[in-house]
């Protein structure tokens, strides 16, 4: 289709009046002369464009104030649309099209200079009187034209756009007397819904406090938008994610000073959170099993973990034919642990030693052998300083160590027999939980002699921890299981209370999981939408 010959904008055709739009809005039915401008808006186009034919421009005009949209010619398109109407690019600005029509348009400009946008809508017939809880068509009970609401726009070039709507009641015979719903905005929501995706989108990313500038909002409403977005993008989300469930890990973390924890449960097969609560211990991991139908737990085999006793508990009691598993990751950290309490230990008789020899020297008036305890002296120093500052060191396995760390492991394995015989038994482990199950269960048998003949009690209170739990590790390793997947959950959940600087509102703490530590995408305006039925993969 061609371009439909416009009147050149003249001195005096940009002086006429706009009347209004062409038949069929609500601001009017007489028919807008095509091509007029106001006059500086007009020269300003002739300037730039000459003599050659304009594409269509099209203008907003109202109390001398115009909004004017211009389509620059393309050389790679030759056949454009017909001239679109200001209201319907409005709408387009605002996200609404198709569901609303719009009767009036205010400018305003406060004493800031902070211009805004007011659009007088209302919906489409087939979008009135909608209940906000189920969508019924419900009769109306009362009418609120005296009482305007406003909602939210997103910015438009940086100028705030609101929606002003006066909704009246309705009568739903599930609900009784409520609100009539809006198609822009979720229910109790004073922003469109639009403007609560992209916030959601934002703080997967950025801090609150970054959100709340970029948006303009509160740095409080950020997280009632990315509730208000969870519960849009997964509004089943406790009972899809509840459902299905077979390989299930479970684990605690922190999130505030102050012994602050909360369990998270993972789905070891999609990645996903499924359940979240304040708290930890067994009478919480219960909670999570008496939120589950008969059905549910039927269909669970593993359960994952830390070697917590209320973990075994809650299984025995509400699973007890899922499988219990102790991840290899826990139990090299606790081999990890075993083998750092051993090095503080030692490092503090070290320091307890270098400080003996100078009450000694104090007490000593042979120079001789004051020289002599000085040299044991500052041995003593040395090494405990080398002991204490050897964690990152003991920590890793031989082959990831650096050249400097591998002369601190050989200094270690020289001057501290005992802690060098802790750390072998650390990597031997680490290796051994590596290997297939029928390797597995004859090479732990010979690490758990030689660890329970160890002169240091704190590897023996190891063995005998691994003992108890041995048969759980042979289960993770036959079944394939590794806490891995929610340990880097628990990293994130960390990462996005840090980056949030703390949540008062817990509810909002779990939406955000629930929604980032999850599969859904969130969509952003104006581009494809994806289904969210498509299967959940990891």
């Amino acid at each position: 289709m061609k371009y439909r010959r416009e009147a050149q904008p003249t001195e005096d055709m940009s002086r006429k009046r706009l009347t209004g739009p062409r038949h069929g809005d609500s601001l009017g039915s007489r028919r807008r002369p095509s091509g007029i401008l106001p006059s500086h808006v007009a020269a300003n186009a002739v300037g730039v464009w000459g003599r050659q034919r304009l594409p269509p421009i099209i203008a907003a005009y109202k109390n001398t104030k115009a909004i004017a949209f211009c389509t620059v010619p393309s050389s790679t398109t030759k056949h454009t649309k017909a001239m679109a109407r200001p209201l319907s690019v409005c709408k387009h600005f605002a996200h609404v099209n198709e569901q609303v029509v719009i009767e009036d348009m205010d400018l305003n400009v406060d004493k800031d200079g902070v211009v805004s946008v007011i659009l007088d809508v209302r919906p489409y017939k087939r979008h009135q009187r909608r209940c906000p809880h189920c969508g019924k068509r419900c009769p109306g009970y009362d009418s609120m034209s005296a009482s305007p609401r406003l909602w939210r726009a997103l910015d438009c070039g940086g100028i705030l756009l609101y929606l002003r709507h006066a909704p009246g009641r309705i009568q739903c015979p599930d609900h009784g007397v409520v609100t009539s719903a809006v198609p822009w905005a979720f229910h109790g929501s004073g922003f469109t819904k639009e403007f609560d995706l992209q916030v959601a989108w934002l703080a997967k990313y950025l801090p609150r406090s970054s959100i709340e500038k970029l948006m303009r909002i509160d740095w409080k409403t950020v997280g009632r938008c990315v509730e208000r977005a969870q519960l849009h993008l997964d509004p089943d989300a406790d009972k899809r994610r509840l459902d299905g469930l077979v390989n299930i890990g479970v684990d605690e973390t922190s999130y505030r000073k102050g012994h602050k924890y909360m369990t998270v449960v993972v789905n070891h097969d999609t990645g996903e959170v499924v359940w979240v609560h304040e708290n930890h211990g067994k009478s919480v991991f219960e909670k999570f099993f008496e939120d589950l139908s008969q059905e549910q737990r039927a269909s669970i085999r593993c359960v994952s973990g830390d070697g917590a006793r209320w973990i075994d508990d809650c299984i025995k009691q509400y699973v007890p034919h899922a499988i219990r598993c102790v991840d290899p990751f826990h139990v090299v950290q606790w081999a990890g642990d075993a083998l750092d309490t051993m090095r503080t230990q030692i490092w503090q008789s070290l320091r307890v030693e270098a400080r003996g020899i100078e009450k000694q020297i104090k007490n000593n008036d042979d120079p001789q052998e004051i020289r002599r305890l000085r040299a044991e002296q500052q041995v003593r120093e040395l090494q405990a300083t080398s002991i204490k500052h050897s964690a990152y060191t003991l920590g890793k396995g031989k082959e990831n160590l650096t050249s400097f760390q591998s002369q601190r492991l050989a200094l270690i394995a020289e001057s501290q027999p005992a802690l060098y015989k802790a750390y072998q038994l650390k990597e031997q482990l680490r290796i051994i939980l590596k290997m297939p199950i029928d390797q597995d269960r004859y090479f732990l048998q010979k690490w758990y002699w030689r660890a329970s003949h160890s002169r240091s009690q704190v590897i023996k209170d190891l063995a005998r921890k691994i003992k108890r739990h041995q048969e759980n590790i042979f289960n993770t390793i036959q079944n394939g299981l590794s806490n891995a997947r929610i340990e880097a959950i628990n990293n994130k959940i960390k990462l996005l209370v840090r980056r949030a600087y703390g949540f008062r509102n817990l509810q909002n703490m779990f939406a955000y999981v629930k929604l980032i530590c999850s599969n859904v995408d969130i969509p952003l305006p104006n581009r494809p939408v994806v289904s969210l039925d498509r299967p959940v993969g990891r």
